[in-house]
Parts: structure tokens; sequence; C-alpha cells
């Protein structure tokens, strides 16, 4: 079965970098775009960013660009997320998914992808 699998998280100082990684397995992964998804505590989960299934188009929300850069391997089955300057408001559970990659490309729908990992924590102090 599909397995999406999120590793890297922690805790880090505002300011501070971190990068989280997520492998893949049971799926054609160079066929599936990847994102980012994040949720907050006592919020909604929320859009981060997407990679295509090539690598070569990247989209990411407001709040975090210029600031993170999303990177994959499709000979490792990996996607990695680089976070720079984290704030505060950075903290929380980042998830990756996985949608085929028929779907239209600036989708930032949470509904939009069929595979999800199961999350990683990341706490950014004042």
């Amino acid at each position: 079965q599909v397995q999406l699998v999120e590793s890297g998280g922690g805790l880090v100082q505002a300011g501070g970098s971190l990068i989280l990684s997520c492998a893949a397995s049971g799926l054609p992964f160079s066929s599936y775009a990847m994102g980012w998804f994040r949720q907050a505590p006592g919020k909604e989960r929320e859009f981060v960013g997407v990679i295509s299934a090539t690598g070569d188009t990247k989209y990411y929300a407001d709040s975090v660009k210029g600031r993170f850069t999303i990177s994959r391997d499709n000979a490792k089955n990996t996607v990695a997320l680089q976070m720079n300057s984290l704030k505060p408001e950075d903290t929380a559970v980042y998830y990756c998914a996985a949608r085929a990659a028929a779907v239209w490309f600036y989708n930032t729908a949470e509904t939009s992808y069929r595979h999800w990992g199961q999350g990683t924590q990341v706490t950014v102090s004042a």
C-alpha cells in the first residue's frame, strides 16, 4: 500500500532552519505531484507548497514564499521541504501529500490529494 513517511521535525529557534523529508513507497512516485501542508493548533490544515512530478514547477503559499523551498529526488522517492527564517507562526504539524500529476497544478485544496503522511511536528520558539 501507499506510504508517505515524514521526518525531520523538531524544535528550532526563530530565525533558524529545518529540513523536512518525506519518503514515499507503494506508488509511481515520478508520476505524482507532491504537496506540503501544515496544521497549527486550533486551526485548519493549510497549503504550504507543491512540486510537480518532474520537479520543474513549484508553487508556494504567500506565507512561506521566499523562505521555504521544496525539492524532490525521483530516484530516491523522496521530497524535501527546506524551511529557512522560521517564525513562531510556522509552528504546526507538517504533512506531505501525493496526488496524480493530472490534477490542475495550482489547485491548493487538500481534497485534491489522495495520499497523506502521518505528519511531523515543527515547533519554532520565539
